[in-house]
């Protein structure tokens, strides 16, 4: 929605270059009551344009000017800051919360002080438009993206010779040809092969989706209500007050990370905060700590309050209940430890697994239906084409709408542009990947993009009612048919999972892609400077996101079970990808029946959030956030809940605070965190150890070792 203080005052004289800002050094003012039909004169007095006029010829820039070199720099900047973020939080726990506030508000941040400096300089700088913020926030949204649905903490990481070895030989399936280890060379073919089909599948259905079926993804609302609200002189001031909370916590945050690596040790003890036995040793033993990560905390922050207690709840379910139960039924052979799937380790894969797949599939078929029902209800309605100057429903448009229709229309992609480039990029695909992966056929390329613009429609039309992405969702379902299609012998595995990548990686461009045109659409910037932004910031994805994996993939040991970066997704996807290809089979006792079970829970859990009223359903816990701690433990449950906590106290004591604080706070956590990966893995390279080492033992065990050494 667009804020009226853009449009009118409450002041007689004013700075109408702070609102609608002119080329030059003049500064334009108004006697009286200001309306669109007035004339604004400078110092001078002469006559210059009307607000009307104004407006359009500089709030309003063209398409071009709205792409500008610092909009890129900066974009650059963040989209690799943002990356190396969301590596590490893909690598360590799998749970990557939205950071588009924080891309939103570093962007404006940024190109404001590039403004000061060059106003410092005696240069003359482009006037920051909300058009231009929205460039950057896209630009930047879209390189991450890349890190997420590029795969390297799933499906890529589970082509790896360590996720192989971790299975372990003897399982039935996993077979050592069915291995490709990580390299620049391959990674950059694949991801620039395939990360741009889905921005061209879904540009020809942006008039639907926007205009005829007025989707609101509130995602992309949202995020175009806070961008227009910056470019107000009250936005303005929140926005300066937002960035020194987020400078300020951003600098706690990576301080602090700074200190706990000095009691880390070399890296193969158990050393320092990530092993502080908060809860006593023996709750450190079944990973329940509070590990003083700060990552976590803002996470905590930023997620909503059920998903944070849903994570806790499967915490103490799996590690509170279910594996000292299960270590102690006698059910495995106690000499198979560490991650051998014969063990308790099976148990805490597949019951992960089935309750993934189990709230996937639910609410896969859940977006369908209702996808469906609406859509029968916009086709039962007949609905008249989309003018810029008539409403599809009342025939009544307000002036606003009519000008961002305009806008919407004015700077369409051509279809006939979108349909070419999409033909030519899937040849080149369909030539391409076969010789990345081999065992991903011609035929197998190709299938995948006939299917893609309709599931690509799916995903976009699902997320533009229910904000819920189901990306990884499809790429599951690409993993599975096209495993069990290759077969074992042919290598289904390998096949798989390079399918789940060709198809995660379409199905999520496009929803992000249509999620920004709304953004753009509230902010009246052109779809076509929207899909300039995306382009640009998927180029800078497929740069940035490979080089910055390698800097985490040669500085730290990734998969490491005892490690910090254990990348828990890469065995889930692998493993469902030999499930795909062999089936469940060689499994502990009674792990089959627990998969069932759990996998029923997660429907039937579902199924209850849905059919209560709102204000009870509220309270029930998510499937899917639930798995996550069964396989690496409830340490980051624990920060994440202390995050919540925090932000449900702030609400109590300050509701309009904490609303503007909160995302800068959290986003300052994280940010300072992820900043501090990559000093770390300089000092990793460089084989720089910590100096110390912080270990805990019982009181016994330290008075002996105290003596000896003492």
């Amino acid at each position: 929605m667009e804020s009226s203080s853009e449009e009118h005052q409450p002041k007689h004289t004013r700075d109408v270059q702070q609102q609608f800002p002119a080329e030059g050094d003049e500064t334009f003012e108004k006697e009286g009551q200001w309306d669109g039909s007035d004339v604004l004169v400078n110092g001078n007095g002469k006559e210059c344009f009307s607000v009307e006029e104004l407006f359009e010829k500089v709030a309003i820039p063209r398409w071009q000017d709205q792409i500008t070199l610092r909009a890129l720099v900066v974009s650059a900047i963040l989209g690799g800051f943002f990356c190396i973020i969301t590596h590490k939080l893909s690598l360590t726990v799998g749970i990557i919360p939205s950071l588009n506030v924080s891309a939103g508000l570093l962007g404006f941040f940024m190109i404001k002080f590039w403004n000061g400096v060059f106003t410092r300089l005696n240069f003359w700088s482009r006037p920051f438009t909300r058009q231009e913020n929205t460039v950057v926030q896209t630009c930047v949204v879209a390189c991450y993206g890349i890190a997420f649905s590029g795969g390297f903490g799933t499906y890529l990481l589970g082509l790896d010779d360590n996720t192989y070895k971790k299975i372990g030989a003897s399982f039935p399936g996993n077979r050592a040809v069915d291995v490709k280890t990580p390299a620049l060379g391959w990674i950059f073919a694949f991801i620039f092969t395939v990360s741009f089909l889905g921005i061209l599948v879904i540009v020809p259905l942006s008039k639907i989706m926007i205009l005829k079926y007025r989707l609101t993804y509130p995602s992309g609302t949202a995020t175009a209500i806070l961008i227009n609200s910056f470019h107000t002189p009250e936005g303005a001031k929140t926005a300066k007050k937002q960035v020194k909370c987020l400078a300020k916590t951003m600098g706690l945050s990576f301080f602090f990370s700074f200190f706990k690596w000095f009691y880390s040790g070399d890296g193969e003890s158990a050393c320092g905060f990530d092993n502080f036995p908060t809860l006593g040793l023996k709750a450190l033993n079944n990973k329940f700590l509070f590990d003083f990560n700060l990552t976590y905390v803002g996470a905590g922050m930023i997620c909503p309050h059920i998903v944070n207690v849903s994570v806790l709840l499967g915490a103490i379910i799996s590690w509170g209940i279910m594996w000292p139960l299960i270590s102690t039924a006698g059910w495995y052979d106690k000499s198979f430890k560490g991650s051998n799937f014969r063990g308790l380790y099976g148990y805490k894969v597949f019951v992960a697994i089935a309750l993934i797949l189990g709230d996937g599939l639910y609410n896969f078929i859940k977006v369908v239906v209702v996808s469906v029902w609406f859509m029968y209800k916009h086709y039962k309605t007949d609905l008249l084409p989309i003018t810029a100057g008539a409403d599809s429903r009342d025939g009544v448009l307000t002036t606003d709408e009519k000008k961002r229709n305009e806008t919407f229309l004015k700077g369409r992609i051509p279809f006939w542009l979108a349909s070419s480039c999409y033909i030519g990029l899937a040849a080149i695909s369909t030539g391409v990947i076969p010789q990345i992966f081999p065992p991903m056929r011609w035929y197998f390329v190709m299938t995948c993009y006939i299917l893609a613009p309709v599931l690509a429609f799916c995903n976009a039309y699902g997320t533009g009612l229910t904000d819920w992405s189901l990306s990884s969702t499809y790429g599951k379902i690409g993993l599975f048919v096209f495993a069990a299609w290759a077969g074992a012998g042919n290598g289904g595995v390998v096949a798989g999972l390079a399918a789940c990548g060709v198809m995660m990686t379409i199905v999520s461009t496009a929803s992000d892609l249509m999620q920004d045109f709304k953004t753009g659409y509230l902010t009246r910037s052109s779809p076509r400077s929207m899909f300039v932004a995306q382009i640009v910031g998927t180029f800078l994805g497929c740069v940035l996101a490979p080089l910055t994996f390698w800097m985490f993939w040669k500085a730290f040991p990734i998969g490491d079970e005892n490690g910090q970066y254990k990348a828990p997704y890469a065995v889930i996807y692998r493993q469902m990808a030999i499930i795909g290809v062999q089936g469940f089979s060689a499994l502990p006792a009674h792990c089959l029946e627990l998969c069932y079970a759990f996998f029923a829970m997660a429907v039937v859990v579902n199924g209850i959030r849905d059919l209560l009223p709102k204000k009870y359903s509220k309270y029930i816990p998510i499937p899917m956030a639930m798995a996550i701690p069964f396989y690496i433990g409830a340490y980051f449950a624990i920060d994440m809940f202390i995050g919540t906590v925090i932000v449900f106290i702030w609400q109590q004591l300050n509701r309009k605070k904490s609303e503007i604080y909160v995302p800068a706070f959290a986003s300052g956590l994280i940010c300072g965190d992820g900043l501090w990966a990559v000093p770390s893995a300089i000092l990793a390279l460089a084989k720089v150890d910590p100096p110390l080492c912080m270990m805990f033992y019982p009181s016994s065990v330290a008075a002996t070792i105290s003596s000896k050494f003492g």
